[in-house]
Order: structure tokens, then sequence, then C-alpha cells
């Protein structure tokens, strides 16, 4: 298998979907599509909102910090 860093995102896709499967079932990755995918909300407005007051510097430094800080 070729490490998840090297997969391309339709490679990582597949394979996402596949652990998904294998773990929750097919009726738990049915719904779990279903919750992910209906795209609820307006993420273009939302985005815009919560960057309101964010200057360029502070995306790219918050580009720029590892995951999770």
């Amino acid at each position: 298998m070729t490490p998840v860093e090297h997969m391309t995102d339709e490679q990582f896709e597949r394979y996402a979907l596949e652990v998904l499967q294998r773990e929750i079932g097919p009726d738990g990755l049915a719904r779990f599509l279903r919750l992910n995918r209906s795209g609820r909300g307006d993420y273009t407005r939302d985005r815009l909102q919560w960057q309101e007051n964010l200057s360029v510097a502070e995306i790219v430094a918050s580009l720029n910090r590892p995951a999770g800080h």
C-alpha cells in the first residue's frame, strides 16, 4: 500500500472510504456520506465572517502552524 502522504487526493479518498466501510459497515458509511456531503450551511459566508477581522499575515501564520495549534 502507498503511504497516505504519497497518495493522490483520489487515492486517499478511496482508501478512507474503504476504511470507514470496514470499520462502521455499509450502513454507517452511507450515513457518514449523507451527513458530510449534504452541504449544509453557507461555507463562503461563514468563512468570510470568521475571517473578517484577520489580517493576511495572521492567515498566512495560521497556515504555517502545525495542525491542532
